[in-house]
């Protein structure tokens, strides 16, 4: 533009020259015939400036045009893509809810198979129970019939005394509360103990489980990984529900790791993720799957 402004000013100053020219006094030898050449020759130079100035006013015009045709199309457009912007975050938005809906729901449907799990294993335990209970009633040891004859001068135990020898279940939650105690306070031999007859008394109840898992956590402590899975398994597969399933599965892909069974352990980790993914022990497998992977990655 300012190009085009520059011919126009010069060709300006050339008309103003000419027509100076022509208006001037000739001089005495001039004759009638060259002045009107010369008027001639700077009227047209002035029809020339006139054409050029109504062409640059013309396509200034339509560049002004364009420009605010463009200036409007590029408004439109950022309407446009803030809209889109804003419709992809509403969508994002709503996949995010229907993804962590299905991760709750999944989860949801895990823990109910699992506890459906729980409870035919432990339906199974008691048919088991009762099948022995009657095989006993059925065909009784005949030691168990015939008893030997008190000895001379030895007294003989009432009804009462026999029912409180009889009595030697111990209570249920003392005895877990009791274990959990020595386990805290790193006397494993004692807690072993009585989380065993917490598992031998109530096999069938939800606290067996922790015991279970307490079982495995003083193995791992003792160096014993092979026991200390046997024992997070029996969580896993008797008691599903418990509250301890989580760490019992993060646990045993760690005792896995310990015994040099790397891939097993990330099964576990995988499987960890998976059933209960929004648990303290999923963060802790997630950042163990990290770990191995940039180990492998670093190899």
């Amino acid at each position: 533009m300012q190009r085009t402004f520059t011919l126009r000013n010069r060709l300006l100053a050339g008309a103003a020259i000419a027509l100076l020219l022509a208006i001037s006094p000739a001089p005495a030898r001039a004759t009638s015939r060259e002045t009107v050449e010369l008027q001639t020759q700077v009227q047209q130079l002035l029809d020339m400036v006139q054409r050029i100035q109504s062409t640059l006013d013309t396509r200034f015009g339509v560049m002004q045009n364009l420009a605010q045709q463009t200036a409007d199309n590029a408004t439109q457009m950022t309407a446009a893509v803030n809209a889109l912007q804003k419709t992809i975050a509403a969508q994002n938005d709503a996949t995010n809810g229907k993804l962590d809906a299905s991760s709750s729901q999944v989860q949801a449907l895990n823990d109910s198979v699992d506890e459906l799990k729980s409870r035919i294993a432990k339906l199974d335990k008691s048919i088991q129970d009762l099948q022995a209970q009657l095989q006993n009633i059925q065909n009784p040891s005949q030691s168990g019939v015939t008893s030997a004859a008190p000895a001379s001068g030895s007294p003989v135990a009432g009804p009462a005394e026999v029912g409180m020898a009889g009595n030697q279940t111990p209570p249920l939650k003392e005895t877990l509360q009791a274990g959990v105690r020595d386990y805290n306070a790193a006397k494993y031999d004692v807690a072993a103990g009585e989380f065993q007859d917490v598992i031998h008394y109530y096999p069938l109840d939800d606290m067996a489980g922790t015991a279970q898992f307490y079982l495995g956590e003083i193995a791992y402590h003792q160096n014993r990984y092979d026991d200390a899975v046997k024992a997070y398994n029996a969580v896993l597969e008797g008691f599903p529900g418990n509250a301890k399933a989580p760490a019992a599965q993060l646990r045993k892909g760690l005792a896995l790791l310990q015994l040099n069974k790397k891939q097993a352990a990330i099964t576990e980790f995988r499987l960890l993720i998976k059933r209960h993914p929004r648990t303290p022990e999923a963060t802790q497998a997630h950042a163990k799957l990290a770990a191995l992977t940039t180990k492998s990655a670093d190899r």
